[in-house]
């Protein structure tokens, strides 16, 4: 019997990505609950899963001839084959690698094995995988390893990976790139470099931070046409941030407000030959829309402040005498950014932390606290500390690569240790504030430059005078942050992008102007 054309939809917009993040074990109950409760049977979702693969590949790529799937003994293998079928049935020379035994048919299970099934009744010719054997496809799939990796990826599999890495061909990873964590995002041995890859049901959170950023290439996601009330049965508690969460708790203004309904910053920093961070933390505070800022910083960098940026009000200090009167005005303190660490660090540190205001700490102010200022260390409601990794490991008396092995258990042990909300920045930078965490996966390679978390402290502070909880007031200035470098870079590129370079576009993602 001949088989039916096969019709391939490629309208749906996969781009959007969901806000709610799973771990792999929550999308494996999604899964469940999907086939038991629901009545979805699981060859349909492997067969949704393969179609969503085959119509992004051919919608991107639609002069493609050939391919080559490579597929494990899972269910991943199982979402290739289905994969393998569809290219078959449109034309598509198919190269099937399948990484196993001679029995590797013979140790199919479930799904996967009926998937197997239907694709040998169309076209039985596959090859196991071998090192000397030669890629054929234009285009490369990845179904070799999904979620349940735990250990270091072994044998042929990993042989498979770097054989893939060192193909010129593109990539697409079916679900995640093989041997990447889903629920950290760490490489677990070797990993895939896919150029797309597209994950179904719950976005797994891994793919989002660490390693997995340089693995994943274009990430896409599909929920299967799951029903809603799928994922309302699973309770998360790691969620993106995105520009609905922007617009919904930063409404637009009274017309009738004036500066003193905006808040008072204070920005303490700007030790001797460092007066330029503490300066961008007081322009970014007053680009994100603080109604008054002030600096305190030392006598030498008075003038040119002044002359950078005129809006902020600046201070000289010197002593805490001098830095008592605006303690007293401020409403928000954001301390950190060029502080140092010698006696006038100590100084202003102690009389910041003594006012008991709500507070941004940022740089050497954790880089204090984490070594001669230890007794001041105390969990607080009221302030947002906003560690890189290397600050974080000092904090937790760690390693940076501890901190990075899993970034999301790292905030929670940082949020404990601090209270308050906690930024760990990085690559997919991450806020927790006890209850959740939340992820912000906008920002790019340009960041990778001296001033970005001054910049970063300036917008937190700025939010939180404007009445945001410290847990919001993180949120989304990590948001704002990373956005406004994206959409810098998309004028002038990554390489030479400025921490300054940001104030030209965060007004504009702050008042929607980039949606």
């Amino acid at each position: 019997m001949k088989e039916k054309a096969v019709v391939i939809q490629m309208s749906i917009n996969r781009s959007q990505l969901p806000a709610p993040l799973y771990t792999a074990e929550q999308t494996r109950v999604l899964d469940r609950t999907a086939i038991e409760e629901f009545s979805i049977p699981g060859i349909r979702l492997m067969q949704r899963a393969g179609h969503a693969v085959f119509a992004e590949i051919v919608e991107r790529y639609p002069s493609l001839r050939s391919m080559t799937i490579l597929c494990g003994s899972g269910n991943n293998g199982g979402d290739g084959f289905v994969i393998a079928l569809l290219a078959r049935q449109k034309g598509v020379k198919v190269q099937l690698l399948c990484v196993g035994q001679n029995d590797f048919a013979d140790k199919l299970k479930g799904e996967a094995k009926e998937a197997w099934v239907q694709l040998q009744a169309i076209d039985p010719e596959y090859q196991l995988y071998a090192d000397d054997i030669d890629f054929e496809g234009e285009l490369v799939v990845d179904a070799l390893l999904g979620t349940g990796l735990s250990g270091a990826v072994r044998g042929a599999y990993a042989s498979a990976i770097h054989k893939i890495n060192q193909s010129s061909r593109s990539v697409v990873a079916v679900d995640i790139p093989s041997g990447l964590c889903a629920d950290s995002g760490r490489v677990l041995g070797c990993a895939v470099r896919a150029d797309l890859t597209l994950s179904f049901i719950g976005l797994k959170r891994g793919l989002l931070t660490s390693q997995a950023v340089d693995h994943c290439g274009e990430l896409l996601f599909d929920d299967l046409k799951v029903p809603e009330e799928v994922c309302d049965r699973i309770p998360v508690n790691v969620f993106r941030t995105t520009s609905d969460d922007l617009n919904e708790f930063l409404p637009q203004r009274s017309r009738s407000a004036h500066k003193g309904n905006f808040g008072r910053v204070l920005i303490v920093g700007g030790n001797s030959g460092m007066g330029g961070a503490a300066l961008l933390a007081a322009q970014a505070a007053m680009r994100s829309g603080a109604g008054l800022v002030s600096l305190a910083t030392r006598e030498a960098h008075v003038t040119a402040s002044l002359v950078r940026c005129p809006e902020v009000m600046v201070h000289a200090v010197e002593s805490t005498g001098a830095l008592a009167p605006l303690l007293e005005q401020a409403e928000i303190i954001v301390i950190g950014p060029g502080l140092g660490q010698n006696a006038w660090s100590d100084q202003m540190l102690r009389a910041a932390f003594a006012s008991n205001k709500p507070m941004v700490l940022d740089a050497d102010a954790l880089n204090l606290l984490s070594d001669r200022h230890k007794s001041l260390l105390r969990p607080r409601d009221n302030w947002i500390c906003t560690p890189h990794p290397g600050e974080a490991a000092r904090l937790l008396r760690s390693s940076v690569a501890e901190i990075e092995e899993d970034r999301f258990a790292s905030v929670e042990q940082l949020q404990n240790r601090l209270g308050g909300s906690v930024v760990l920045k990085g690559a997919g930078s991450l806020v927790c504030a006890g209850e959740a965490v939340y992820l912000c996966n906008a920002g790019n390679p340009g960041m990778a430059v001296g001033g970005m978390g001054d910049v970063l402290s300036g917008i937190c502070g700025a939010f939180m005078a404007q009445g945001l909880s410290p847990e919001l007031a993180a949120r989304l200035a990590v948001y704002v942050h990373a956005r406004s470098a994206d959409k810098i870079v998309e004028k002038q590129g990554e390489r030479g992008l400025l921490a300054s370079d940001l104030f030209a576009a965060i007004p504009g993602v702050i008042n929607g102007k980039y949606e």
